[in-house]
């Protein structure tokens, strides 16, 4: 299983990278032909991330896409996808399934500009998420742990086959939007690698929101994570401003996301 971040930036696009997009991929069986092929999931899809998507692979590759929530930091270029399944290269196929809180319909519409009720049902099979999620795409095992923000959101643990040693499972969690909450941690207990919302620094003092960098670590110390992958940090927030909060809560493995970065797990 391996992890190609498209887009980390919070908030909206910055100059460096689209908004929020991750793109999580592992072989397996396919269970039509029996033959060995890639299963793509995306996890989230920011402002700017579809685009810098076929960097990584032909979008007629991917099999599902789980959204976090319904801002649209995380969902803004659905209507590119849309748009590609319906009047592009991707018309043909079934329905690519769709994972997300409830409203997500709605909120398409919404950003679309829909008049009437159009409900996309060629291009897209919407499943609503809740805290009982559990979805399989070939080998790779999502479930969603609710997180705290300003509307319903989750984190999302995948599971799938190790790159090294497929034999053995490895294990990722995102946040999504969050503050520091059990459910968070719950999700990410024991994972090799936690990819960690940094929307806030310790000057911000909203809860329920975002996490700063002491929260962050936190979260990754109790949970045993591996490693610690900190995103969603704001264009005109210093790195270094982060790292130093991090290293107050957490001393293990480190790195920041960046656009085309590739975990192998």
């Amino acid at each position: 299983m391996r992890l190609t971040v498209v887009g980390a930036t919070g908030s909206m696009s910055g100059p460096g990278s689209p908004a929020s997009c991750y793109l999580v991929q592992a072989e397996g069986q396919c269970p039509v032909s029996g033959l060995l092929r890639t299963f793509s999931v995306l996890l989230d899809l920011g402002p700017g991330s579809f685009g810098a998507l076929w960097r990584h692979m032909d979008p007629c590759g991917i099999d599902a896409l789980f959204l976090s929530h319904c801002h649209a930091d995380h969902m803004g270029d659905i209507i590119s996808l849309q748009v590609h399944r319906k009047w592009g290269p991707a018309r043909d196929l079934a329905p690519l399934l769709l994972l997300g809180p409830d409203g997500t319909l709605g909120r398409v519409r919404q950003i679309e500009g829909a008049v009437g009720l159009e409900d996309y049902s060629g291009e897209f099979a919407f499943a609503r998420v809740d805290s009982a999620t559990v979805v399989r795409v070939g080998p790779l095992l999502l479930r969603a742990f609710p997180g705290q923000h300003s509307i319903e959101s989750y984190g999302i643990r995948v599971e799938g086959p190790s790159e090294a040693d497929p034999a053995r499972t490895a294990s990722l969690f995102y946040t999504g939007d969050t503050d520091e909450c059990p459910s968070i941690v719950k999700g990410a207990r024991g994972v090799d690698l936690l990819l960690s919302e940094v929307g806030f620094t310790a000057a911000d003092q909203v809860r329920g929101i975002h996490m700063d960098g002491l929260r962050a670590g936190r979260v990754a110390a109790e949970a045993g994570a591996g490693t610690l992958v900190a995103t969603h940090i704001q264009p005109w927030t210093s790195h270094e401003l982060v790292r130093a909060e991090l290293a107050r809560t957490w001393d293990g493995p480190l790195s920041f996301a960046r656009g085309g970065a590739v975990y192998e797990l």
